[in-house]
């Protein structure tokens, strides 16, 4: 069983990730860096430049891949659980958790990095607003568990996440 974190850019999934990797002692994957690694560039080039088709079918790829592995802790892109195609390839090989924040938190946290848009014609606070009054049920459907990040330390948040996969594995 792997321990799948979703969510959208912003949540925590990533810092999160790695601390309950280091607690656990579990190896921890991350959507974004393996795809960065198999393109030999980052993944933002390959929406510039090719746009979000390309980048979709290879993040599948990626969770084929994921989903082949054991006592992981997975770090999954912030759109990826919002695609169907994905769900199913990673589904009932571990539970999916999904790291809760409000949106003004998510745009506080975002607009310190530049991210490609999904809503191109957005800024970022519309961006996010957009994707998650169009998809934040994908979210909360797709979650086996929800972890709030919102005025809570990271020791509490991964406290819970231990939690999870102690019952879990």
């Amino acid at each position: 069983m792997n321990l799948y974190l979703s969510g959208m850019i912003g949540s925590g999934k990533t810092t999160i990730g790695r601390e309950v990797s280091r607690r656990s002692g579990a190896p921890f994957v991350d959507l974004d860096l393996e795809m960065d690694s198999r393109l030999g560039y980052s993944f933002h080039r390959l929406v510039q430049e090719q746009g979000w088709v390309p980048f979709r079918e290879l993040e599948y790829s990626i969770c084929k891949y994921f989903a082949g592995l054991s006592g992981t802790i997975v770090c999954l892109g912030g759109g990826t659980i919002r695609y169907e195609w994905n769900r199913d390839a990673i589904a009932g090989t571990g539970p999916v958790v999904l790291l809760d924040a409000s949106e003004a938190t998510l745009i506080e946290r975002v607009s310190r990095a530049d991210r490609p848009r999904v809503n191109p014609d957005t800024d970022l606070a519309g961006d996010i607003r957009r994707i998650w009054r169009e998809y934040g049920h994908r979210y909360r459907d797709a979650a086996d568990y929800v972890v709030s990040t919102e005025g809570r330390t990271l020791d509490e948040e991964v406290a819970d996440l231990l939690e999870i996969i102690h019952r879990t594995w």
